[in-house]
């Protein structure tokens, strides 16, 4: 039987993403097969530094909002509307409304709450890693990037069954870790040892729900919302994938 071709690599490089603090928490990966090794999680400082990292991640998962309309139509995108009706109560709270790039990039808050008003203290402190997301990421990323949410890839991890807990209680950490040591054997060693400098407990868990995902997107899958593709002006498919 012939083996790898010269300079070709058994493993496929991949990666699991989420805002927190310092930037962006990723866990990278080598997967080979079904196998998925962990490495140790890392904080980078800024998005684009997780799309151009190198050693190039081949499949990434980012637990972030791609796509984002010119104008409001409505508080939820057709793929927040649909991923909230697979997470179910009560942590369907977890699919935030998604802001237009008017709201998003409004030169105060309060002309972004003229154009968004729903929007809220909570939504505008996510708009740091949004921005990023809406001004970094391009067409040609699609190949490799995959817009998810944590919420919606433990519950696909969870057979479909909505959980119950809260990612920042220690029932909800407990489940989470339950579902990645069931469902990615050796990550949630990874996941348990204290997190980098940048980001908490909860962001660990999170990156690894990516990190599925992306193992998902690796062996292409992945399930699309909405199964009917949507654009944004910018050709930036709006969709969540899990």
């Amino acid at each position: 039987m012939a083996g790898p071709t010269k300079g070709s690599s058994p493993f496929k490089t991949i990666a699991g993403a989420t805002p927190c603090p310092g930037g962006w928490l990723v866990i990278p990966a080598r997967l080979a097969g079904v196998t998925v090794v962990a490495e140790e999680a890392f904080v980078l400082k800024k998005l684009m530094d997780v799309l151009d990292y190198r050693p190039k991640f081949e499949f990434g998962a980012i637990n972030i909002p791609f796509g984002y309309p010119e104008h409001p139509v409505g508080p939820y995108r057709q793929c927040d509307r649909e991923a909230r009706e697979l997470v179910r109560w009560p942590r369907r709270i977890a699919l935030r409304p998604v802001p237009s790039r008017a709201a998003l990039f409004a030169k105060s808050r309060q002309e972004a709450l003229q154009v968004e008003p729903w929007l809220t203290k909570n939504d505008f402190r996510r708009f740091r890693w949004m921005k990023e997301a809406a001004i970094e990421i391009q067409p040609f990323h699609s190949r490799s990037f995959y817009s998810g949410n944590a919420d919606l890839s433990f519950v696909h991890m969870n057979g479909d069954e909505p959980l119950a807990t809260w990612p920042h209680h220690e029932d909800g950490q407990i489940e989470r870790l339950e579902l990645i040591r069931a469902k990615l054997p050796g990550v949630d060693d990874v996941v348990s040892r204290v997190p980098p400098v940048g980001a908490g407990i909860s962001h660990m868990y999170e990156a690894a729900a990516m990190l599925w995902t992306a193992r998902r997107a690796s062996g292409r899958a992945i399930s699309r919302l909405p199964l009917d593709p949507e654009w944004d002006d910018g050709g930036i498919r709006i969709e969540l994938v899990r």
